[in-house]
């Protein structure tokens, strides 16, 4: 359940209903982002920035910081998942440190840093069972608590639910959990896709480098990094624990986890380079490439390379020789390319009908090469056209989705919007454009009114309460059209004085996200039509008042409330005592 938007500011000769009737119906405004200062020489978060506020639940697990095995050699993938790094993280973490020096040189911020802010924060895009995808993306979106008080900041919306899905407060999203207003401060291109988007991982690193080196810091003084850590999450256990993973990473023990199927670019090799500590300029780091004899100074795999002679020749990797071409999937150097792909192609169907509000799911394309067969990795982009609200999940209009071993890629769920229209779904080959696009092509027609002529309360025992308890029971209401139920209608509720149309700070209240309220959108109403208010709580106060329920078309239901103190108990009455 959620907030009501905030009510008209005039409701004078109206009743509370009336006024709750308006609210219902009316559009919160907006305040507009701040401006994208990003690219400026040293962008600095403001004193005020939400990003060094808690705002999350950080996994602060140490990891295990025993000595590398003997020879130094790491343990074999996978088996050492918990200091694994998926090699799209680590591309994307090294990448944001490339940029970084480029941009920002004295900042000196390792790579192994940005990691540590990664692990800690979601496991590398994946914690949960999430995926992370050759993309940049997680299978799944993440998100942070809602920022409504309590153990954490008190966030309003800022991005009208663009990135965070919630359109009255804020959350930290994607790997390294930005708050929508410091993302939009920081927000950068990682992986040069036109797009800046905090829940790819190749984005959010970057930004993630830049929150890190704002304000002119230099990470090899050890004040400046623990105060960088500091901004982003106010606690020192978080320091020590992003810390003890950066030296982890920077001690070269770190196990590259499995490919991801049907991923073919995660299979950038996701090994660790030689350690890099504060206090001495990281030396760009550079995708790791299969040894061959003609190029001795190839770095080798973690552990092997021992730090004194960096131009040591790396040993190969068994059972390929060095140089030796292999089959796909055997440890050799050069696997053998994909085809390339020809043709896309359109699986299901091709128009798609919805009600504004819903969903557009399914959308699926194939890609195929000139054998017809499918190739797998192929990067496809889906773009919504038209003048309609349709958005997909994350809030954006376009998406790049990498195919599977069976070369199809699937589109992301579209949520239709409330405006209705048509729009286009264009699927296309990114970076082909001689091969024929594939159109999806979608409806959102008006979604069906809900009416109810009558609303009332099921049971009819008085509503009273004591003071710092709650009303016996739960309250319900049943919505009727013409004596027949109603499924699926909407109410509203609203705690008011006595007098039903004065508003009230104090008295019975609801909860949400565990903070009093006394306006609740509620759930809609069941196959029976009737609904099942949340517990009704009541703070120290006595007296009476009134909850006030609406629909949106002006049906309305006043409930009597009283809240009165206990009486006092009457002490024993002792027996008289005989006379004698």
């Amino acid at each position: 359940m959620k907030i009501l938007p905030t009510r008209a500011a005039s409701v004078s000769r109206q009743g509370l209903c009336t006024a709750l009737l308006i609210a219902s119906l009316t559009a919160a405004v907006g305040v507009a982002p701040p401006h994208n200062t990003a690219d400026a020489d040293d962008t600095a978060p403001g004193p005020d920035n939400p990003q060094g506020l808690p705002h999350g639940t950080p996994n602060l697990t140490l990891p295990d910081l025993k000595p590398r095995s003997p020879g130094g050699r790491p343990k074999p993938s996978g088996q050492d998942g918990a200091t694994g790094i998926p090699a799209t993280a680590l591309e994307a973490y090294r990448k944001a440190a490339q940029a970084m020096q480029a941009e920002r040189p004295n900042c000196h911020i390792p790579w192994e840093l940005i990691a540590g802010i990664g692990q800690v924060e979601s496991v590398h895009g994946t914690m949960e069972g999430r995926k992370l995808l050759s993309s940049g993306l997680s299978d799944r979106k993440i998100l942070g608590p809602r920022l409504t008080g309590g153990q954490f900041a008190t966030v309003k919306d800022t991005d009208r639910g663009r990135w965070d899905d919630d359109a009255q407060y804020d959350r930290a999203v994607g790997p390294t959990q930005f708050i929508p207003s410091t993302w939009e401060l920081f927000a950068s291109d990682g992986n040069g896709d036109g797009e800046k988007n905090p829940n790819n991982i190749f984005d959010s690193s970057l930004g993630t480098a830049k929150y890190l080196c704002a304000s002119g810091r230099d990470l090899n003084d050890p004040k400046d990094l623990r105060k960088a850590i500091l901004a982003y999450n106010p606690s020192s256990e978080y320091v020590t624990s992003v810390t003890a993973w950066m030296r982890k990473y920077q001690s070269g023990n770190v196990a590259p986890l499995p490919v991801t199927p049907g991923n073919p670019s995660d299979s950038t090799p996701g090994t660790s380079p030689a350690p890099s500590t504060p206090g001495t300029t990281p030396t760009p780091s550079t995708p790791v490439r299969p040894s061959s004899p003609s190029t001795p100074s190839t770095p080798a795999k973690p552990g092997t390379q021992k730090p004194t002679k960096p131009s040591e020749p790396s040993k190969p990797s068994e059972p390929s020789k060095p140089g030796k071409p292999g089959k796909p999937g055997d440890g050799g150097d050069k696997p053998t390319p994909p085809a390339p792909v020809t043709r896309l192609e359109r699986l299901g169907a091709g128009t798609w009908e919805t009600t504004a509000g819903g969903t557009f799911e399914g959308a699926l394309v194939r890609t195929l090469d000139k054998a017809g067969k499918p190739t797998a990795g192929t990067r496809v982009r889906f773009e919504i056209i038209g003048d309609t609200q349709a958005r997909f999940h994350d809030g954006s209009t376009r998406i790049t989705v990498s195919t599977g071993a069976d070369g199809i890629a699937p589109a992301q769920k579209i949520l239709a919007g409330d405006k209705t229209g048509q729009f286009t779904l264009h699927a296309t080959v990114e970076g082909r454009d001689s091969i024929k696009a594939v159109d999806f092509y979608a409806t959102v027609k008006a979604a069906k009114a809900v009416h109810a002529d009558t609303l009332l309360r099921v049971g009819d025992e008085p509503l009273k309460a004591t003071p710092n308890g709650s009303f016996t029971g739960r309250i319900k209401i049943k919505a009727l059209e013409k004596d027949k139920a109603v499924k699926g209608l909407g109410v509203s509720a609203t705690v008011a004085a006595a007098d039903g149309k004065t508003d009230t700070k104090n008295g019975p209240y609801f909860k949400d996200d565990g903070k009093p309220v006394r306006t609740l959108d509620l759930d809609p109403t069941g196959e029976d039509g009737v609904l099942t208010l949340p517990e009704l709580f009541t703070d120290g106060n006595t007296g009476a008042y009134t909850l006030c329920l609406a629909t949106a078309d002006g049906t309305t239901l006043v409930l009597h409330l009283t809240v009165v103190a206990p009486e006092p108990q009457k002490p024993p009455t002792t027996p008289a005592t005989p006379a004698g």
